[in-house]
């Protein structure tokens, strides 16, 4: 018997060493599900070998609107937490999977959606975007590293204020807090996100892997425990073969190749 062809729910388009991964839940406005985040985590897990640099993106107008309510389970306290603990998981590969990711955002990025936008890199938002953490008029708590990433990003006191009344933030005014580092028109953030992969991925990997490695978790630590840190990632990455090239190709004015 012929059984129906179901879509992924993150599209994956390979181009040289970019990848472009869509979540794809029409109608649904990119809601994250188990599925999705299932997909999410196997892509971060295991990243092609020769990626350079990820672009992260929604579809039909939002990046993501977070956790699909439609299909809520519900949990007892340790089944909650297992549940949130699982979202630290995947939102930590996307993070530290050691390849630079750029979203393009517009529309709803909305609770999950802005745990997940807040683990990329570097993030590009249109003018429809709207971030927003609503999960204070739903009688809930944020569960998927908000506290610590959007927190981060906007401070205890306008995070709290954030979720206290449900406001949401345009692009422009997330440009202006820090929830976005670019704003282009409508239309363009994936071909914004696109250049700055490209871009991205003709630096020196090894440089690219220590910028996200260690930059998020030097913030964590002391202040003197951190410049320790920091010495030790300039040791390593100024005695690399791509320093030496880097040096080489600043001297002969030219581009740098580097591996």
């Amino acid at each position: 018997m012929n059984r129906p062809m179901t879509r992924p729910l993150l599209d994956i388009a390979l181009e040289g060493p970019i990848a472009t991964l869509t979540m794809n839940r029409p109608g649904k406005r990119n809601a994250m599900c188990d599925g999705l985040l299932a997909e999410i985590e196997a892509f971060f897990a295991a990243p092609p070998k020769g990626l350079r640099a990820i672009v992260l993106t929604g579809t039909e107008g939002h990046f993501c609107s977070g956790l699909d309510l439609s299909e809520h389970v519900q949990r007892d306290a340790e089944g909650t937490m297992r549940h949130s603990r699982n979202w630290h998981r995947v939102m930590d590969l996307v993070q530290f999977s050691g390849v630079p990711v750029v979203s393009a955002l517009f529309g709803a990025v909305i609770g999950g959606g802005l745990e997940l936008a807040t683990a990329t890199h570097v993030r590009v938002a249109e003018p429809s975007t709207r971030f927003q953490l609503p999960e204070g008029r739903r009688g809930i708590f944020v569960g998927g590293g908000a506290t610590v990433r959007v927190g981060r990003i906007l401070g205890a006191d306008r995070m709290c204020e954030m979720m206290l009344t449900g406001r949401s933030y345009t692009g422009e005014e997330g440009l202006r807090l820090g929830l976005a580092h670019y704003l282009v028109g409508e239309g363009e953030a994936l071909a914004e996100a696109r250049r700055l992969a490209e871009r991205i991925a003709e630096n020196a990997q090894l440089s690219n892997f220590m910028m996200i490695q260690a930059l998020s978790r030097i913030d964590d630590m002391p202040r003197q425990d951190g410049l320790f840190a920091e010495s030790l990632c300039a040791a390593v990455s100024q005695t690399s073969l791509d320093a030496e090239e880097g040096l080489r190709a600043f001297l002969e004015k030219r581009p740098p190749k580097f591996r």
